[in-house]
């Protein structure tokens, strides 16, 4: 198995699990809640084919990662970036942070400079901040993340069957993707523990990256869909554009939350654009 060495707070091993396709400046892919490095399919089989190294890794508590009881913070995510980023030795690295996989990005310059980092792509991204405060307003309220762990805790399987179709906006007239799509995605989410599925609804529901988004010094693209339910665009993909120097933002019109498959060919040749300029 591929696996990369980092750590827990503690000092224990963590393992994290990846996978590494084509030659070329290296792009790597951080996947969103409550998924795994796999949800990237689409564009890590067609940006080899560009001439792009793809490597897409577990997040801890996911896929085929260890799964500990504690780390679910984003300063040990930040740090298992930085050990995939270091240990295979990556330079001129594009980073592309999905959903709370922005939050990764966004920690890991704060937190480690940018290091070995050129350029930044945030899709769907809960960067900077998704709860609401008073000075949050368009935020999600407090209590729809305490429900969900609620949900996730009394039958977990049926949560996230039903989240999955908020997720695609699926519902009685939209069918954007299909029921075997659906199965797959609430396959992935099941190999993740428990634990983990839990603790990262704190953590990218309530961490605030807003003091933060400054230390992005390199070229960005956020996209965002602008039907997202899951992530809403306002306090999100809006306010990270503003926030982030000449960040480029681009609005997919009616693209739902899982935009990577529902709007796979845009998204695509947007990233492929992005990142050959």
């Amino acid at each position: 198995m591929n696996l990369i060495k980092s750590q827990n707070p503690d000092g224990t091993p963590v393992n994290l699990y990846y996978e590494d396709w084509g030659t070329g400046n290296p792009v790597v892919f951080i996947h969103g809640w409550p998924l795994d490095h796999q949800m990237w399919e689409h564009q890590m089989r067609v940006l080899p084919e560009a001439g792009f190294r793809c490597i897409g890794y577990d997040r801890r508590g996911f896929g085929k990662s260890d799964k500990p009881w504690t780390g679910y913070d984003y300063d040990t995510f930040a740090d298992d970036l930085k050990a995939v980023l270091e240990q295979l030795d990556l330079q001129n690295v594009t980073l592309v942070g999905y959903s709370m996989g922005g939050g990764e990005v966004v920690r890991y310059f704060s937190r480690h400079g940018g290091s070995r980092v050129s350029k930044v792509v945030l899709i769907s991204s809960i960067a900077p901040y998704t709860l609401k405060t008073d000075d949050n307003p368009d935020g999600v309220p407090s209590e729809v993340f305490d429900e969900i762990i609620s949900n996730i805790e009394e039958d977990r399987p049926a949560f996230l069957t039903g989240f999955g179709k908020m997720f695609y906006g699926v519902n009685v007239i939209s069918h954007q993707v299909s029921q075997a799509t659906l199965d797959w995605n609430l396959n992935l989410a099941m190999q993740a523990s428990p634990k983990a599925t839990i603790d990262c609804v704190t953590a990218f529901g309530k961490t605030d990256f807003r003091k933060e988004m400054h230390t992005i010094q390199v070229p960005a693209l956020i996209i965002h869909g602008s039907k997202d339910k899951i992530v809403p665009i306002e306090p999100t993909g809006e306010h990270a554009a503003k926030l982030i120097p000449e960040a480029q933002f681009l609005v997919y019109d009616d693209a739902p939350h899982g935009l990577f498959i529902t709007d796979k060919e845009q998204l695509n040749e947007d990233l492929i654009r992005f990142i050959s300029t």
